[in-house]
């Protein structure tokens, strides 16, 4: 059943999108996973970890791919982070929306914590569910303001929070609010998902769902992503934003 009351973040299983190809890394991180691209001597995806654990969640699930016994074996079981960790493996590329279509047969939750396993984004989690369960949202997403317009596609929301659309990159947009890789999401919608098969979470789901119970907070804070090797090289070359967050110093 739907969780009742104010929201607590601790009883929710986060799922960590970890299972990239990183294939635009591959001149900076070889065939390392993404996820666990090095940044001031950690895996970047154990700053996610971290963040998880700062905000009073303890259950996490990796879902992994290519690369997926690196991450395993880093990992474990996550006693050592103060985490109960588990894991849900692709048999083959299944996109974002299909590596959650297939994390949700293997778990029971009704209602799940989405962070993208190649960007971080300090918030308060408790209240991205808090703002998901207060509106009787289907999907929630975090958004971040970007600094640079047109490098990333923007979200536009209106006065109740309601996604309105989303905007290409580019595209002249009312805001300079952007998807920061963070979601509360119900496990309807990730049911709905065809199974078996690749599917974006960004270009097929979110769009399916604007109208229908998609809505969007936003944050203040720096969101860092190291989707493309420029942007690694610069937050390896200064790695405070994750540092000072605590993620990578946590057990």
């Amino acid at each position: 059943a739907p969780l009742e009351g104010r929201a607590s973040v601790d009883p929710m299983r986060v799922l960590i999108l970890a299972g990239g190809l990183g294939t635009r890394l591959r001149p900076a991180i070889g065939s390392t996973p993404k996820a666990m691209a090095p940044v001031a001597g950690y895996p970047f995806l154990k700053y996610l970890l971290g963040q998880a654990a700062r905000n009073g969640c303890r259950r996490v699930a990796l879902l992994t791919g290519s690369g997926a016994e690196v991450i395993e074996g880093y990992f474990g079981t996550g006693t050592q982070h103060g985490l109960e960790i588990a894991y849900s493996r692709e048999p083959e590329p299944l996109g974002t929306g299909g590596a959650l279509r297939l994390a949700a047969s293997r778990f029971p939750d009704e209602r799940f914590l989405v962070m993208n396993g190649d960007s971080f984004f300090d918030i308060s989690l408790d209240r991205l569910v808090d703002a998901h369960i207060g509106t009787s949202a289907r999907l929630t997403l975090a958004l971040a303001r970007a600094t640079e317009r047109g490098r990333f596609g923007g979200v536009e929301v209106d006065a109740l929070g309601r996604v309105s659309r989303f905007v290409e990159k580019g595209e002249p947009m009312a805001d300079s609010l952007v998807n920061a890789g963070i979601y509360v999401v119900e496990r309807s919608v990730l049911e709905a998902i065809e199974p078996e098969r690749a599917v974006s979470l960004e270009h097929e789901v979110f769009p399916a769902l604007v109208g229908g119970g998609l809505y969007a907070v936003p944050f203040e804070g720096t969101l860092v992503d190291i989707g493309v090797p420029p942007d690694l090289a610069a937050l390896q070359a200064r790695p405070e934003a994750l540092v000072s967050a605590g993620g990578g110093q946590r057990r």
